[in-house]
């Protein structure tokens, strides 16, 4: 899709203003174009896909977003399994087409089996016999349920995980429930 992104026209690069256009190179520049690619940034005429071509809207909020959204990807400490289970499952619970194609992709380079992929794209934390991973999980499960933590399940999370990656771990919960908000709303869900 190049014109459109659901309810959005697609803006090809030369079509953006200086502002849109530095936060398309950061989006499109930045780290989630190193490495490998598990899902495509940019559509054959240049656009951004995803949630990604919404930013470019407000580049003042929009550069802020992406650059939380790099944060928890690439500088936080939360294991790669951890991020892409959690992401997983905050697209199960948002009904989050794009997010549940792009991260079950990011999740099987991760190691995450086909069972436990089943598992959480039915919103189901799977079977972990880490005791850490599942510990995360369950803090996740909480927040989409509740959107809190009683004061046993914080204890045990901040012992096995740290505050610091509990922090971490309730901002990607909340960031990517921002993404499949934003994702609905302009039916960029594709």
């Amino acid at each position: 899709m190049t014109d459109s992104d659901g309810r959005l026209r697609r803006l090809p690069p030369q079509d953006l203003t200086p502002a849109q256009r530095e936060l398309y190179d950061d989006i499109a520049g930045g780290p989630r174009a190193a490495g490998p690619q598990h899902f495509a940034l940019t559509d054959d005429a240049g656009g951004l896909n995803g949630p990604f071509n919404a930013l470019l809207l407000s580049p003042a909020v929009g550069s802020a977003l992406q650059e939380v959204g790099a944060a928890v990807r690439y500088r936080a400490a939360l294991s790669d399994r951890v991020r892409e289970m959690a992401i997983l499952l905050v697209a199960a619970r948002w009904d989050s087409a794009f997010e549940r194609r792009a991260h079950t992709a990011v999740g099987r380079a991760t190691g995450l089996t086909d069972d436990e992929i089943d598992a959480l794209h039915a919103g189901v934390v799977p079977d972990l016999p880490d005791a850490d991973e599942a510990a995360a999980m369950d803090v996740v499960r909480r927040l989409l349920d509740d959107a809190d933590l009683d004061d046993a399940t914080y204890a045990d999370a901040a012992a096995r995980l740290g505050e610091p990656a509990l922090f971490e771990l309730t901002t990607l919960v909340g960031y990517y429930a921002t993404l499949a908000l934003q994702l609905r709303v302009f039916r960029a869900n594709q």
